[in-house]
């Protein structure tokens, strides 16, 4: 978008015919391999995450997938865990969790998630180490960027894009196997796909293939939201990586021998490093940036030259804006990590965790819904005893066929007619029709309340009471 002055008062004049841009002009960022601790730590996480990723769908439990949000049966299940639709409210602690771990994390030790763990980071990581294996190094893929298309260069190109193709695939595929059993979607390879699963498994390979492999960047500086509201969970005692100006400036090249302090600079030698490492493409020395996603490349940039200057390390290191500005041990930026906000942060993200799992611990593993049949209010029965019509749906919600005892109190002379057993399969519902009669002068006219108690035989402590209403004519 560009903005013209023609029609101002200034008519023609030079500073008419200036144009002002407001989109920066994007630049490729051609990332340099770096070796050290934190891009160890960055691929171990890579790995654990990528591995639980892809090898959770394929795992078995009971003669069933273990993780299998199954759409179509409307069942959640996690090891030995099954969640029903009517367990909702699991779903909404867990993301209240992970939101409050989220703050936690964020306000304790800034952006390593992004930096380490987010999917964008983890697939661009993937994606940038097929490319350095193909294309080579830093200078190798500029120069091949730079050059015409040649044999060679389409022959890579091609290559790249074949193995990006078939990792972003997969990745839909595997996505899908979390929503339709996996051996379900292998049966029906290549073309037995339903529309949804077709649909997905390119929606989601499609994103990974463009975000990954040409976006990168471009999705943390200006898609992502958390990059602009991190600056509310940030404090001058959050853990950041940051570049110290007190002791690195001014900085200049200069010879191994020199003595910084003898000629008036700082340590930074002005190599760039730091910046041709960084995968967002900021340089740290100008302060805490947004694009900034904590992942440490910087500083294993910056410390082997540090090294072989005979500096100390840590010009650029994880610590905090105010052990930076007061000079604090290690021991002291520790100690300012305990502060109110994480003192709030961890005892709400403690009482919510350990709220869910007694919830889950105390859990009956049995789901009743009673509904009265509305088509006869009330008749009387051949014994002159009056009777409702009930439908019960019994929900077993564990992996064992059960037996349940069904059971009516609340009113004087109330009982089942007929058989009071149910028998439901594992991880199954069934509906069944009851009839419930009472003497006609135990209750008053209209609605009566009474309790229907289902309980599992030989499992006393799997029990349930549902109220409900018996009209009297």
């Amino acid at each position: 978008m560009t903005e013209s002055s023609n029609n101002s008062p200034l008519g023609n004049s030079p500073e008419a015919q200036s144009e002002i841009s407001f989109y920066e002009k994007h630049k490729k960022v051609y990332i340099r391999d770096v070796k050290g601790w934190w891009n160890s730590w960055r691929w171990v996480l890579v790995w654990l995450t990528q591995i639980i990723f892809y090898l959770a769908p394929w795992l078995e439990w009971n003669g069933r997938q273990a993780v299998l949000l199954h759409l179509v049966e409307r069942k959640f299940y996690l090891f030995g865990l099954v969640l029903w639709p009517q367990d909702v409210f699991y779903l909404a602690l867990l993301l209240i969790i992970s939101a409050y771990a989220l703050f936690l994390f964020t306000a304790i030790a800034g952006r390593l998630f992004c930096g380490y763990a987010c999917p964008q980071t983890v697939y661009t990581e993937i994606f940038m180490w097929v490319e350095n294996r193909i294309e080579g190094d830093r200078s190798a893929r500029m120069k091949l960027d730079k050059g015409p298309m040649t044999a060679r260069k389409f022959r890579l190109k091609a290559l790249k894009h074949a193995i990006w193709l078939l990792i972003s695939l997969w990745t839909g595929f595997t996505l899908v196997a979390y929503f339709t059993p996996v051996d379900e979607l292998l049966a029906a390879l290549p073309f037995g796909f339903s529309g949804w699963e077709l649909f997905w498994t390119f929606f989601y390979g499609g994103f990974c293939y463009m975000q990954a492999g040409f976006l990168r960047e471009q999705v943390c500086k200006y898609m992502c939201p958390y990059a602009r509201f991190q600056g509310v969970m940030f404090d001058p005692d959050t853990l950041i990586i940051t570049y110290d100006p007190e002791r690195g400036e001014p900085r200049g090249a200069r010879k191994k021998a020199v003595d910084p302090k003898a000629s008036g600079q700082g340590d930074c030698v002005d190599c760039d490093l730091c910046v041709v490492v960084c995968p967002t493409g900021i340089d740290i020395r100008k302060g805490q940036q947004y694009e900034c996603i904590g992942c440490g490349a910087c500083i294993d940039a910056c410390d082997p030259v540090m090294d072989k200057l005979g500096l100390p390390r840590g010009l650029i290191r994880y610590t905090t804006e105010n052990a930076l500005e007061k000079h604090f041990s290690s021991k002291e930026v520790l100690s300012h990590l305990i502060r109110p906000r994480i003192i709030l942060y961890t005892t709400i993200l403690t009482a919510i965790t350990v709220a869910a799992i007694w919830s889950l611990a105390v859990r009956v593993p049995l789901k009743v819904d009673i509904i009265r049949d509305r088509s006869v209010l009330a008749r009387e029965a051949d014994d002159g005893r009056i009777e409702n019509v009930y439908n019960l749906k019994v929900m077993n919600t564990t992996e064992e066929p059960k037996r349940y005892l069904v059971t009516v109190t609340g009113m004087e002379g109330v009982e089942v007619v007929g058989d009071a057993v149910v028998d439901v399969a594992g991880a199954e519902n069934h509906e069944v029709t009851m009839v419930v009669r009472v003497p006609p002068d135990s209750g008053k006219k209209g609605a009566n309340t009474i309790y229907f108690d289902i309980k599992a035989q030989n499992h006393e402590k799997i029990a349930v009471q549902e109220k409900a209403s018996f009209l009297m004519p």
